[in-house]
């Protein structure tokens, strides 16, 4: 069914009766004819708190007069994003996956209050791209996601780094395996400018997830936030998104079930964080697409790893960026039948014949010949027992070892567990296990890049395994959060059925964390890290209770993934 190009607006600013808002605008410059045209909505997530959004101020410009160019009014609006590397290992970290929920909220309710026609979304760290997906899915106007792109990598002593490498460098300088002085020389070049974390972090790696289920043009993620092209990606997102205007296409009709395992597949193609399974699982989740955790194992089984990325490989997204781009990616997945090619995207076109314009750099060494793909199944993988009956989501990308078990050292919060790491108290053989962070326990279901980065940095990143009930970085390496076990997929605490059910009887919840404001009311209402924020009919909070430990995991208990 075709949209007048004005289905939304003409409510608010047509007629008689609307002279009062027509009024407003006037008064901060937009003419009659200015509000005659369809209005687009600019969502940006820029703020002057990190690198990774910074470059979204100039990006809003381009997008806007590509929306003017094409016979359109754009009206900026802003909202909010928290930096996960940044506020990492402290209470700060408890805030950002509260705040995909405000982002998707916030977006979602101006641009119902303003009626916006359509609406393009710019984001750039890890939650602002999922929580920009999800209202753009709610709202349902013809519009998409732009990412600001990755920043550069930094060059330290004739090597490319990124953020990973200060991470790890922190416990390497724990372990006195690296200077003081050596250490402030890195964090002083690690991050050479705007951008987002430069491998295929959690950023890089829903960016890419977006192209390929069709809520961002495919190969507009891969350019660099500081690349002088991507001026031109803004512009030319103006324009589509009034040609998606025209053509009446919605994000509802481009996010099928098809098409969210076409961003799967791009997941565990590129060796992606395992953050886009909760946050894939969220959008799906929004406009009731059937899709479970065990969608994403099927998927990964079947898909091989072609791209040598960071954190496991050795190229950065920009290097990929280089090389022809995520669409280059999308061509081994089309060629080895291992996508819906018929997909739809926001050009109109489909994912096969988007995937088919990549420019593939001769001799290129990021993505690997569809012939030969770096391992044979993709880097995402889910496992059962009794330490997870509902299953937990481990990544096995660069990891060859498939067995661990040795006795669990339990902390009840992150920086108990880092404290213990820095003073070198964690052995090789360990498994480190660190409770009640998960979305309702924490609240906020930190990411643990500190420690994991730490003890990679000590050299037990192979020796070491980290079960947690939060969350890890897409930068994340190493035998962390059970990176174990591939073949028989378990996770299993090494007692009987009896001593837990007796321990279960046994235990209690600890007292909440927070007694008021944002961290207590959402503890109350989050079901899942996969829903969000979510309300029974009735009105209550829902009932599911997510990240609440286990009295399971006693100090000296032998824990075992087999």
């Amino acid at each position: 069914m075709s949209l007048d190009p004005r289905h939304k607006s003409h409510t608010l600013l047509d007629g008689r009766d609307r002279a009062p808002a027509r009024s407003y605008f006037k008064a901060i410059g937009f003419s009659d004819a200015d509000l005659a045209r369809p209005i687009v909505g600019i969502a940006n997530t820029w703020t002057e708190t990190m690198p990774c959004n910074f470059n979204l101020r100039r990006l809003a410009e381009h997008v806007k007069r590509g929306v003017r160019e094409a016979g359109g009014t754009p009206m900026e609006f802003n909202t909010i994003a928290i930096s996960d590397g940044i506020t990492m290992g402290t209470e700060g970290m408890k805030t950002s996956l509260v705040s995909r929920e405000v982002i998707a909220d916030s977006i979602e309710l101006v641009a119902r209050g303003h009626m916006f026609d359509a609406l393009v979304v710019l984001v750039g760290c890890d939650k602002t791209i999922p929580g920009g997906a999800m209202a753009l899915l709610r709202v349902d106007v013809p519009g998409f996601v732009v990412y600001g792109g990755s920043i550069q990598p930094g060059r330290f002593r004739g090597r490319d780094v990124t953020i990973q490498d200060l991470f790890e460098a922190v416990g390497a300088n724990a372990a006195g395996k690296m200077s003081d002085r050596d250490l402030k020389e890195l964090e002083d070049v690690v991050c050479p400018g705007a951008g987002a974390c430069g491998g295929q972090f959690t950023a890089n790696t829903m960016a890419m997830a977006l192209e390929f289920l069709g809520l961002s043009p495919m190969g507009t993620a891969s350019i660099a936030a500081t690349d002088p092209a991507k001026d031109e990606v803004g512009r030319q997102s103006g324009a589509l998104v009034m040609d998606m205007l025209r053509r009446s296409l919605r994000p509802r009709q481009i996010a099928t079930r098809a098409a969210f395992e076409n961003a799967i597949a791009g997941v565990a193609a590129s060796g992606g964080s395992t953050n886009a399974v909760l946050h894939l699982l969220a959008l799906a989740r929004e406009i009731g697409v059937p899709l479970t955790i065990d969608d994403f194992d099927r998927v990964s089984r079947r898909t091989p790893v072609w791209a040598d990325l960071k954190p496991w490989g050795r190229f950065t997204a920009v290097d990929l960026g280089n090389a022809g781009g995520g669409a280059v990616v999308g061509k081994r997945l089309v060629a080895a039948g291992l996508v819906d090619g018929s997909a739809l995207t926001p050009s109109g076109r489909t994912f096969a014949e988007e995937a088919a314009r990549a420019v593939e750099t001769p001799g290129q060494e990021v993505v690997s010949a569809l012939e030969r793909p770096l391992k044979p199944t993709g880097g995402l993988v889910i496992l059962r027992g009794n330490l997870a009956p509902e299953g937990c989501v481990v990544k096995m990308a660069g990891h060859e070892r498939t067995t661990h078990r040795g006795p669990a050292r339990v902390f009840e919060r992150e920086e108990d567990a880092m404290a213990a790491v820095t003073r070198r108290a964690i052995k090789a053989g360990d498994v480190v296990v660190i409770r009640y962070e998960g979305p309702r326990g924490g609240p906020g279901m930190r990411e643990m890049l500190g420690v994991t980065a730490a003890l990679v940095g000590e050299g037990l990143g192979e020796q070491v395994a980290l079960l947690t009930d939060g969350r890890f970085s897409g930068a994340t390496r190493g035998l962390m959060a059970g990176h174990v076990a591939p073949e028989r997929r378990r996770l299993d605490l090494l007692v009987d059925d009896a001593t837990i059910r007796q321990r279960l009887a046994r235990w209690r919840p600890p007292a909440p964390r927070y007694a008021s404001g944002v961290f207590a009311r959402y503890a109350a209402l989050v079901s899942s890290a996969a829903e969000g924020a979510v309300l029974r009919p009735d009105g209550g909070a829902a009932a599911t209770a997510a990240g609440g430990g286990s009295p399971a995991h006693d100090v000296h208990d032998p824990a075992l993934a087999r």
